[in-house]
């Protein structure tokens, strides 16, 4: 049983591989238009960036912080929320597959349903956008002049880590919602692009029950804001403790498992559309 199990997984790994070889393929065929996809995708996240500038234009602090280190915010955010997107950001197109019966012939293979999911339609265009916010991050924290010591190295490290985590679960839960309303995918794009833009800033920009929902509610301020905290050494303005910094990955652990659930339960409850 141990061998046929590992020849199992094995053969799994190597339809895998051939999925992701054939994505790469297709996608890479038209080698100038590759490229200009490549280039425009950039375009968000510089976006991003730019729109902090220019609210720093006209003021020295935004929400008690000050440029340099909103741009530890921003730069994580924009590294972690990129990456996701990459990865796991083309699951929000499942109500598409529960409409056209697609999901249906996914289910047939003797293949994980949500890693086929994953690898149809990779858009490997937005390795671009990932590079660009891992710069991001970097020039960041270069230009925040902070004092290195092994722990701010390790959490400089587990932090864009846990956000891709956090983030990758907040695409895959919000897409099994489609397994149930399929007409859902703008109440999944506020969640997770409106996370993207939430973690963009201190959360003490926000008040009263938004912040409450989004950053402690979902989870966003785990994402960069409380991190940030911990390497620029700051207290928070909110009265949390400083532990409260490190807290990031057990967060992304927690979403990972409650996306995980999720998609379970939805497939279990999925229904054919018959076609």
């Amino acid at each position: 049983m141990g061998e046929g199990g590992a020849a199992g997984r094995g053969g799994a790994l190597t339809a895998y591989r051939a999925l992701l070889g054939a994505q790469a393929r297709s996608q890479t065929a038209y080698r100038a238009s590759f490229v200009a996809d490549l280039l425009g995708n950039v375009g968000a996240t510089v976006f991003d960036v730019v729109t902090v500038l220019v609210l720093f234009g006209v003021t020295r602090e935004l929400g008690g912080f000050t440029l340099r280190e909103t741009l530890v915010m921003v730069g994580l955010s924009a590294c972690a929320f990129a990456t996701a997107d990459l990865l796991v950001g083309n699951i929000e197109r499942i109500p598409r597959y529960v409409r056209t019966g697609l999901l249906d012939a996914v289910l047939l293979r003797p293949l994980g349903a949500l890693p086929q999911l994953l690898l149809m339609e990779l858009p490997l265009r937005k390795v671009s956008r990932a590079l660009f916010g891992l710069a991001v991050w970097v020039v960041a924290l270069v230009s925040a002049d902070l004092v290195w010591t092994p722990g701010r190295v390790l959490l400089a490290v587990l932090a864009p880590v846990a956000g891709v985590v956090f983030f990758g679960a907040v695409f895959v839960a919000t897409a099994t919602v489609s397994f149930f309303w399929i007409e859902s995918g703008e109440l999944a794009n506020s969640v997770t692009y409106g996370g993207r833009d939430f973690t963009s800033y201190p959360v003490t920009v926000y008040g009263g029950w938004f912040r409450g929902l989004f950053a402690y509610g979902l989870g966003f301020a785990f994402v960069s804001y409380h991190p940030a905290l911990a390497l620029l050494g700051r207290a928070d303005p909110l009265g949390l403790p400083a532990w409260v910094g490190w807290a990031a990955p057990g967060v992304a652990v927690v979403a990972a498992a409650v996306a995980a659930a999720a998609w379970r339960f939805g497939i279990r409850h999925y229904r054919s559309t018959g076609s």
